[in-house]
């Protein structure tokens, strides 16, 4: 399935992981650049440069911010 995570927290971080490591498509969207290159680099996904990027040809997204 064809994802958008948008909120990469202490919750949306390891979420968004999980769904990247059971096999969907994960595109995310952080405010801070360096915490998505974080995610990037330990999970397989691609982070986008907003939420509408993201979420553009998404089954889903996921919205987890405070």
């Amino acid at each position: 399935m064809k994802v958008a995570f948008i909120g990469l927290g202490a919750m949306g971080f390891p979420m968004a992981g999980h769904l990247a490591n059971n096999g969907h498509t994960v595109k995310i969207f952080n405010r801070n650049p360096d915490k998505a290159a974080a995610w990037c680099s330990k999970y397989l996904g691609t982070s986008c440069p907003s939420p509408a990027a993201a979420a553009k040809e998404s089954e889903v997204v996921f919205v987890c911010v405070g």
